[in-house]
């Protein structure tokens, strides 16, 4: 795909340069592209891995990349940033929406004035952004979560869930996708709530309402985090709790769930790696700006989206990661 902004810009070069003395011998500089994540939210664990990447790829590419993010997971701020990104008149647009639905419409208004855009965690915006890059399939995500949840439960019992936020689609496709899984499979399974917990991807509020869970269920045997802060929060109120008979699974990062999983109050992180998601993006973003096409197969230079697949506009990498208590040192973010 060669873009609007790409076109003029050749066209404007070509013609600088046949009018100037010697054009035949003298070249302009290739233009710098500008390739921006729009992460939701700043101050998290998670984003700040995916701005290495994506500031990896900057060095690795010569391009000015960088991350942006509004300081709380709003839908509504995240769509002010984008708007002043296209304002900036930026080459690419990366983004992981809080609200997938409610960017739609900023982000179409962007593609329309010929930017780039690739989401990530946002597979419904696949035909409005250029295309959405995942680290796997959200529904097998989800099925092998709380699978193993349900085996750290032998099967059996009480359990809740937690996402960001009832908007956040990967969150509620990975939760819909386990539910499914243990209505099937395990029967003898329990979910206590009509509906996940909502933590707004904070830890105050997680840990306040997994106390508040805890005390309204003694008798809960499992808690599954679809958020970092959701997971990480769970095991610390778990293990204030000294209550290693409740099991937690879920979302997580070896910095910030690894000691709970040594010690016990976690027994499976599941995961891929922000940094290389970030990286992948820009890399989607960077072939499009330069006219080349994205094809199934090919290379984005991270570990599991070296041989990525392509449906209806959604590129699948296979980068799922499964820490426990004895692998989770082996990872450095």
């Amino acid at each position: 795909m060669i873009t609007r902004r790409r076109l003029l810009g050749s066209a404007a070069l070509l013609t600088a340069g046949a009018a100037l003395p010697g054009a035949s011998k003298v070249w302009a500089q290739p233009k710098k592209f500008e390739i921006v994540m729009c992460a939701k939210q700043e101050g998290i664990s998670w984003f700040d891995d995916m701005r290495t990447g994506v500031e990896d790829f900057a060095k690795d590419f010569g391009v000015n990349a960088y991350q942006i993010a509004p300081e709380t997971g709003d839908p509504a701020k995240q769509a002010q940033m984008v708007e002043s990104l296209i304002a900036k008149n930026v080459d690419a647009i990366l983004v992981v929406p809080n609200d997938p639905k409610s960017m739609e419409p900023v982000l179409q208004k962007a593609k329309d004035a010929g930017i780039v855009i690739v989401s990530h965690e946002a597979k419904s915006l696949a035909g409005t952004a250029d295309y959405d890059v995942e680290a796997f399939k959200n529904e097998d995500f989800g099925a092998l979560m709380f699978d193993k949840l349900a085996k750290a439960m032998n099967g059996e019992g009480k359990f809740v869930a937690i996402v960001g936020a009832l908007t956040m689609e990967t969150h509620m496709q990975w939760f819909n996708a386990g539910m499914e899984h243990i209505k099937a499979d395990y029967p003898d399974m329990e979910f206590v709530l009509s509906e996940p917990i909502e933590d707004n991807n904070d830890e105050k509020t997680a840990l306040d309402k997994v106390n508040e869970v805890l005390k309204r269920y003694p008798d809960l045997k499992g808690i599954v985090g679809c958020s970092v802060s959701g997971t990480s929060m769970a095991a610390l109120a778990v293990e204030k709790l000294r209550r290693k008979d409740i099991a937690v699974v879920g979302l997580g990062l070896p910095s910030i769930n690894g000691p709970y999983l040594e010690d016990g109050y976690q027994n499976v992180a599941l995961c891929w790696r922000p940094a290389d998601a970030g990286y992948a993006s820009a890399f989607v973003a960077h072939k499009l700006l330069n006219g080349e096409t994205v094809e199934a197969g090919m290379d984005l230079k991270r570990p599991g989206y070296d041989k990525v697949t392509i449906e209806d506009g959604v590129v699948y990498g296979d980068a799922t990661l499964i820490l426990t208590a004895e692998n989770w040192k082996d990872y450095k973010f």
